[in-house]
């Protein structure tokens, strides 16, 4: 696999920084966020404290950005910074600060971020933004747009569009072939660089999706085969599963011994997300391909989250999955563990042996109810055998549950 992108492939040339605070760490650390992902990056760096104050007269020419650290010796940096957005065409001031983002903001500084909390990823795609702002490089507001008759994506090299498979806000997938094999492979794309208010947390689910799979060797877990990431979008190649995905397959019926075997699979790869702390957290059979050899691969880790992660990537209280295969404690933005998944997994379960899902509802809230409220359902008299474990996945209280995927590979 490989970080494939070219700092100089949306600016064309390299692109040049200029770093302003009293304290050398900071310097270095802003530095190397910088140079991880433009290795051609110019930097410059000032010491305020020792060099004195940069005089009015200081117009930022030859700089694309402006790094400004709070350190500005017996200096308001806010001052600093006001003197700066006041000269016609200074270069875009991010600034680091701790708990003034709104006075930064207001004084004209053109991101924020925490100073002791600096997300690189985070980082990163903002100051591509106002880079590609600065030199007038507008964004790709889709994908695969360019040559259709040979299929070649202009930003995206190696691959030759067959289909698209699906889209959303931020990401688009699609059927390709990588041209040095011509095997077809899946690549999932960040459509475009998203915006503050929304996109920041899209953008690193995605990052995180390939960083967590990426360290998988599982036979029942969805195959990686690059990443690409650029200034302006990132892309995942990944196996291509023709057979359909396990929606399809409880839409046909499936039989009581291949339930039990699916049951397995999606426990034994849930065993080894577990065991690297990753939560699914969007367990669902759409989410579940077949392959030919009918055994099954789990796709689609946009949700997952490592347990060790802060709440930040998803923000407090917000709720995500889908309501017909959420735990109580997720639908109802609680904190989850690996039992969520759990639970994920027995609502499979009920639906494979069944044809039918536990909770119905008019609307998620509805649904979100009765999964933690309602009795667990009971199985047909012919599909009795498997009421114990349909219960012990079902329970309402994470506490009542099998404790782990292996638990249920044990009870299997």
């Amino acid at each position: 696999m490989r970080h494939d992108y070219n700092p100089r492939n949306a600016f064309g040339m390299s692109i040049k920084v200029m770093i302003i605070d009293g304290v050398a760490d900071f310097r270095s650390l802003l530095m190397h966020h910088v140079t991880t992902h433009w290795p051609e990056a110019i930097i410059s760096a000032y010491d305020p404290t020792s060099a004195g104050h940069l005089p009015d007269e200081f117009s930022g020419a030859g700089n694309d950005v402006i790094l400004l650290g709070e350190n500005q010796g017996d200096r308001d940096p806010l001052l600093t910074i006001r003197q700066f957005v006041s000269t016609p065409g200074f270069p875009p001031v991010i600034y680091f600060g701790n708990d003034n983002k709104a006075q930064a903001l207001k004084a004209g500084a053109s991101a924020y971020f925490q100073i002791d909390n600096i997300r690189h990823n985070a980082f990163i795609v903002r100051l591509g933004d106002l880079l590609r702002n600065r030199r007038g490089v507008s964004n790709t507001d889709s994908l695969f747009v360019g040559d259709m008759a040979t299929g070649i994506h202009p930003l995206i090299k190696g691959y030759r569009f067959v289909r698209r498979l699906a889209a959303s806000e931020h990401s688009a997938v699609y059927l390709a072939k990588k041209e040095s094999t011509n095997v077809e492979m899946v690549l999932k794309v960040l459509r475009q660089v998203p915006d503050l208010s929304d996109g920041l947390g899209a953008f690193d689910r995605f990052l995180q999706e390939y960083e967590m799979i990426a360290e998988i060797d599982h036979p029942n877990i969805v195959r990686i085969f690059d990443l690409g990431v650029s200034d302006d979008h990132a892309h995942i190649a990944m196996e291509y599963v023709p057979g359909g995905d396990l929606k399809q397959r409880i839409a046909h019926g499936i039989l009581e011994k291949d339930a039990v075997a699916y049951v397995r699979q999606i426990a034994g790869a849930l065993s080894q997300l577990h065991s690297l702390g990753i939560l699914h957290r969007d367990l669902k059979p759409g989410n579940i391909m077949v392959r030919a050899d009918d055994t099954l691969a789990l796709i689609d880790f946009g949700l997952a989250k490592r347990m060790r992660l802060e709440q930040e990537i998803t923000g407090n209280g917000e709720i995500f999955g889908t309501p017909y295969y959420m735990s109580p404690e997720q639908g109802h933005a609680e904190d989850v563990d690996e039992r969520s998944d759990i639970y994920g997994l027995g609502v499979i379960f009920y639906e494979m042996l069944t044809g039918e899902k536990p909770y119905l509802g008019s609307d998620a809230m509805t649904i979100i109810m009765k999964h933690a409220k309602a009795p667990v359902p009971v199985l047909p008299h012919r599909l009795s055998q498997h009421q114990a474990l349909i219960n012990l996945l079902l329970a309402k209280r994470p506490d009542d549950r099998l404790q782990s995927a292996d638990e249920v590979l044990a009870w299997l």
